[in-house]
């Protein structure tokens, strides 16, 4: 049996989302160093939310939850996912998986990739 199939959006209702902490575009450094989600305020009229992650690995620091908070906010989204982390000599190496890229276009989220 063969399926076929073509994916043109995902619709959803988000209902858990936290609520997003603003932050002007001056303040972006400091908006990373103390939030993993907030929204960035470009100027008066233009803000984007954004959601950052601390390795490309999907399933070690839960990064969808943070992408999740922002999928309540009515304009644009975007995420920042460091393409790889080396933890050394006898630790792993993760790398950004397409698969993750796909994921975020489907969910309307713009990648950033770091």
């Amino acid at each position: 049996m063969d399926i076929f199939a073509r994916i043109t959006g995902v619709k959803d209702t988000p209902f858990l989302c936290s609520k997003l902490k603003s932050f002007s575009y001056k303040d972006f450094d400091a908006a990373l160093s103390e939030k993993t989600t907030f929204i960035l305020q470009i100027d008066p009229t233009k803000q984007i939310a954004l959601s950052s992650w601390v390795s490309p690995k999907r399933t070690r620091s839960y990064p969808y939850s943070r992408v999740y908070d922002t999928l309540n906010f009515s304009g644009k989204k975007a995420t920042i996912i460091p393409i790889l982390k080396d933890e050394g000599k006898q630790g792993d190496r993760d790398f950004l998986q397409w698969d993750t890229i796909s994921l975020m276009s489907l969910l309307g989220v713009y990648v950033i990739i770091s």
